[in-house]
């Protein structure tokens, strides 16, 4: 247990404070919550005074709440999300330790808390770890409310699994079906009727599997339900009550419930502003995001080959006194069995269903500790069959083997990159180094990965090093130590280096800041604003969609108008009749350009020469830049007797 709280500490509390809420969903997301904590709505989520009706309510509300402990910023923001990576992986623990011991659960949890992607995909404000935590919750309840036979050995190979199961389950039984059903009103509350369909499919699933039908009676479901509707359906209900009236007469209900769930994922949303990725990038980057316990994964198919096969072989429990040895029936009823099987079907029917649907890549979180806890138990009984299992072997050096022939590959990689920007100044703004190619114009979260070219290097030497040395050095001694069959001290090896790593990535992530936030720009604004150089009256515009410069709302506290932004997740919120006059045309840029207050335009990259063929031959003074990213004002700053030392003023007029 401290060796998991460490991890934690070190990959996620220390990330907690940078960089800056990142543009589109984190600082949207943001935008959202704060409107909740300001205005006391805990009902309509906003964003930037419009309607945001697409998303469930709770991870704003957990955020919300955070923002009134600990102010607006990046910490509150991300704080949730960090609380529950910790308990999820706390679960894994608790879970390995009642189905499979002791070791099976140091591993569950060192893996959630170590996995790429679960460290990326906690980066943004999203809610995909904590419908992941939630539903995990709930399936664990599952397990532990409906009767078990502890005189049942467990699985081969596993230990046993819970000493006092037979008291746990006489004295507890009673609550865990009331905190499943509360677990999955959280769900919905988290991500829409998406819980209900994962987690009652894995429950129907498992019980066909297992023919224990009558089993359904201890989940208490004439008073669960009701526990159920009683927590997620009054938000649905006022949501629906108090947005109505949008374009063609539709309102919350036919936008959540019809477009956000139906039609995403038959792919017929509208606004269409999302990707599907291909079916084979769809399945082999889970074995980037699960690295580099992925590269075990031939161990748990394996594995549950083996169980499937067993599980129909009858097995002769030890009489009691007085009877005769009965024959069991092939169902399985110790809780190794049943996690083994429930946890496949779940993670099975999540992977299924959305590739299926529309997808982005960490649609799948969800999945992530059901693999990951199969994995590690799989990993168990390799290493405590590692003299006699030749098959199981073989996977476990196989997996070293190309941990430590990659390592060394990217740790050479890294070396050249490092070795030919030697001699290249360090630029604090790493996006005017990168390509900007607009792979899957950005809908795909990973697509910036795409813009790393050899100068970029030049501002990512700390981290490259890091990472170099981690890669060159961790998975070689990972193999030392199996060959010597020092196992746990092997595995725990394995998990450093990726420690180590995601470190590095975390670096790296706070070098790429200035492209991926706007905060800087806001607080350029706000400089000027203290210096007087500028009005804090005067009008700050963003040209394009919101998610372009999310991060300006948030850091300025204020409404900001949209130029030709009446698009992507602002469209259904723009039909409402009561919308605030946010939403400005071309035209009415033109109209109000030099007239008036002082206007401060935000220009993103990809709309820089739309503004300039609209823009010119009128007056437009610069006042920053970042990444490609520009400040615009019409008129030149208010003279001052201070020294504004602030980037990219100019005195004259400047024509973009």
């Amino acid at each position: 247990m401290p060796l998991l709280l460490t991890i934690w500490a070190i990959v996620f509390f220390c990330s907690l404070f940078a960089p800056s809420l990142l543009d589109d969903a984190d600082a949207t997301h943001a935008n959202a919550a704060r409107h909740m904590a300001l205005s006391g709505d805990w009902v309509t989520l906003k964003v930037n005074g419009v309607r945001y009706l697409e998303k469930a309510p709770l991870p704003y509300w957990l955020v919300a709440i955070s923002f009134r402990i600990f102010g607006y910023n990046t910490f509150a923001t991300h704080l949730p999300q960090a609380v529950a990576v910790l308990v999820l992986a706390l679960l894994g623990y608790r879970w390995g330790l009642s189905a499979f011991g002791q070791r099976t659960a140091i591993y569950a949890g060192l893996s959630v808390l170590t996995s790429t992607g679960v460290f990326l995909f906690t980066r943004v404000f999203i809610p995909e770890v904590l419908l992941s935590l939630f539903l995990s919750v709930a399936l664990y309840c599952l397990l532990r409310s409906i009767p078990g036979d502890p005189d049942l050995p467990p699985l081969p190979g596993t230990q046993a699994a819970d000493p006092d199961a037979p008291t746990f389950f006489r004295r507890h039984r009673y609550l865990h079906p009331y905190l499943m059903w509360t677990a999955v009103a959280l769900a919905v509350l988290t991500k829409g009727l998406v819980a209900l369909v994962f987690f009652l499919g894995a429950a129907t699933l498992f019980f066909a599997v297992t023919g224990e039908w009558r089993a359904w009676r201890a989940l208490r479901p004439f008073t669960g339900i009701p526990l159920l509707l009683a927590i997620a359906a009054p938000w649905h209900i006022l949501a629906g009550l108090r947005n109505t009236g949008a374009a063609n007469g539709h309102g919350f209900f036919w936008f959540y419930f019809v477009n956000e769930h139906v039609l995403r994922f038959l792919g017929k949303r509208q606004p269409v502003d999302y990707n599907k990725l291909p079916w084979y990038l769809y399945w082999s980057l889970h074995l980037v995001w699960l690295f580099p316990w992925s590269l075990l994964v031939p161990l748990p198919i394996l594995a549950g080959v083996r169980f499937w096969r067993s599980r129909g072989t009858p097995r002769t429990t030890a009489s009691l006194p007085g009877e005769r040895g009965r024959r069991n029936s092939p169902k399985m009823r110790d809780l190794a069995s049943r996690t083994t099987l429930l946890l496949a079907i779940y993670a099975a029917l999540v992977l299924v269903f959305f590739s299926l649907s529309t997808n982005q890549e960490y649609y799948t979180f969800p999945a992530y500790l059901p693999l990951l806890l199969l994995t590690s138990a799989a990993l168990v009984r390799a290493e405590q069959h590692f003299a006699t299992d030749h098959t199981a072997r073989l996977w476990v050096t196989v997996a070293h083997a190309t941990l430590t022939v990659a390592g060394a590959v990217v740790a050479l990689a890294l070396a050249s990159g490092l070795w030919q920007s030697r001699h290249l100044p360090f630029v604090t703004d790493i996006g005017d180094l990168l390509a900007h190619r607009s792979v899957g114009d950005y809908t795909l979260s990973m697509s910036h990965f795409f813009d790393l070219t050899g100068p970029s290097f030049a501002a990512l030497r700390l981290p490259a090093s890091l990472a170099m040395l981690v890669f060159a050095i961790g998975p070689a001694i990972a193999w030392l130590l199996r060959q010597q069959r020092r196992h746990f001290a092997s595995t725990v090896a394995v998990a450093l280096t990726s420690v180590g790593f995601l470190f590095a990535a975390h670096i790296a992530l706070v070098r790429f800041g200035p492209m991926l936030s706007s905060q800087s720009l806001a607080a350029r604004i706000q400089t000027l604003e203290q210096s007087r150089a500028v009005s804090p009256g005067d009008q700050v515009l963003l040209y394009g969609d919101q998610a372009y410069g999310s991060s300006i709302p948030f850091y300025l506290g204020r409404i900001v108008p949209l130029v030709n932004g009446q698009s992507s997740s602002m469209l259904f919120g723009s039909t409402f009749p009561d919308v605030p006059p946010v939403f400005l045309t071309s035209a009415d840029l033109l109209r109000i350009w030099g007239r008036g207050e002082r206007k401060i335009l935000f220009v993103p990259l990809e709309k820089r020469t739309e503004v300039e063929h609209l823009l010119a031959g009128r007056t437009s003074v610069s006042l920053d830049e970042v990444s490609g990213k520009l400040l615009l004002t019409d008129r030149p700053l208010r003279s001052t007797s201070g020294n504004d030392s602030g980037r990219g003023t100019v005195d004259a007029p400047h024509q973009p």
